[in-house]
């Protein structure tokens, strides 16, 4: 019985809410038209991807096989036996450093339709697309805000309202994702324009590189130029020896005199010490060179910029048919309720 009564109030209900369709057919073009005003004015926006795979120094090739294992399980444990206190899994925190971040501003851009040619913290702060809507909201902060110059050079250390602002739209606009499995990252790019998007993909792929590069040879980088100038002051050395040796030499060829040998034999043995300290040196040089070519590391770009020919959003019919639906479901919702207060 109990059953019965269910279906019959479930039924009851489907009839009241035919018989108020008129109320749904207002709700729904009252939804449509809404909805249309709000997103068809959004500015479009164009993403971009590239995708590579850095390499990994291991600390032993003995854990290759339980790190294979491990990876069938969706566990990776490159960074276990990784040299790098920076390993893959850490990229995505290093496109939250303000360092990071703020190295993208003087990133030079071109938009497509070459109107606009300018460094991209100026394009964020000066040339964006905004919802018309919006446009009061955006006037009356601008009037409140303090105008800023451009500074020649960012500090993120200590950055302005304005600066911060643009920041954020930065971290916004670009994303990083690592796949734990295979340790290839993914570099995604969305913006107004569809070249900026795709030479910022470009050249952030580029300053990430960079970046861990400068990190992975920084202390074979120190220990080079530690030996270049240890080199330098021995060869230095080593001429200046050489060239009082021949002086003394040729100032006392005919001089047969046992003091005057004997300090030839001074200077020459001072000679070969300091061309065997400056042999020496160049070795040391010359394997700190090959270090820093050890220490730096190899990307392999599995997916390369490209600009792309559609806009990725917003997603217009997708949005109006969200709000249709949530529309739909709060004015079954308010029948409902109301029945029920009826009864």
């Amino acid at each position: 019985m109990e059953k019965q009564n269910i279906n019959f109030d479930f039924v009851s209900f489907v009839k009241i809410a035919w018989s108020k369709r008129k109320l749904f057919i207002k709700v729904w073009i009252a939804t449509v038209v809404v909805s249309s005003i709000w997103i068809f004015p959004q500015p479009r926006f164009y993403s971009c991807e590239v995708s590579l795979a850095p390499e990994t120094n291991d600390m032993s090739n003995a854990s290759g096989g339980l790190a294979s294992l491990a990876s069938n399980f969706g566990i990776n444990l490159g960074n276990m036996a990784s040299q790098d206190a920076i390993y893959p899994e850490l990229y995505p925190d290093l496109f939250k450093s303000p360092d990071f971040i703020v190295s993208l501003f003087d990133i030079k851009i071109t938009t497509k339709d070459k109107k606009i040619s300018t460094d991209y913290y100026s394009y964020l702060k000066e040339y964006q697309r905004e919802n018309p809507f919006a446009y009061p909201f955006i006037k009356l902060a601008d009037m409140f805000a303090d105008k800023e110059s451009r500074p020649k050079k960012f500090n993120s250390f200590m950055l302005t309202k304005e600066q911060n602002k643009i920041k954020k739209k930065v971290e916004e606009n670009i994303t990083c994702m690592i796949d734990k499995k295979t340790s290839v990252v993914t570099i995604k790019v969305q913006d107004q324009d569809a070249l900026v998007c795709a030479v910022l993909a470009d050249s952030i792929k580029c300053r990430l590189q960079s970046f861990i590069t400068e990190y992975r040879t920084k202390k074979a980088r120190v220990d080079y130029e530690y030996y270049s100038k240890l080199c330098a002051e021995s060869k230095a050395t080593y001429e200046k020896a050489r060239q009082l040796y021949g002086s003394y030499s040729d100032s006392n060829q005919d001089v047969f005199l046992a003091s005057y040998k004997s300090k030839q034999e001074d200077l020459e043995n001072d000679m070969q010490m300091k061309y065997n300290l400056y042999t020496a040196m160049n070795t040391r040089l010359e394997a700190a060179m090959a270090k820093v070519q050890e220490s730096t590391p190899v990307f392999t770009t599995l997916k390369s910029a490209s600009v792309p020919l559609k806009p990725a959003g917003p997603k217009r019919i997708i949005f109006i048919v969200v709000w249709l639906f949530l529309t739909t479901f709060g004015t079954i919702a308010y029948l409902f309720f109301r029945e029920i207060k009826d009864k």
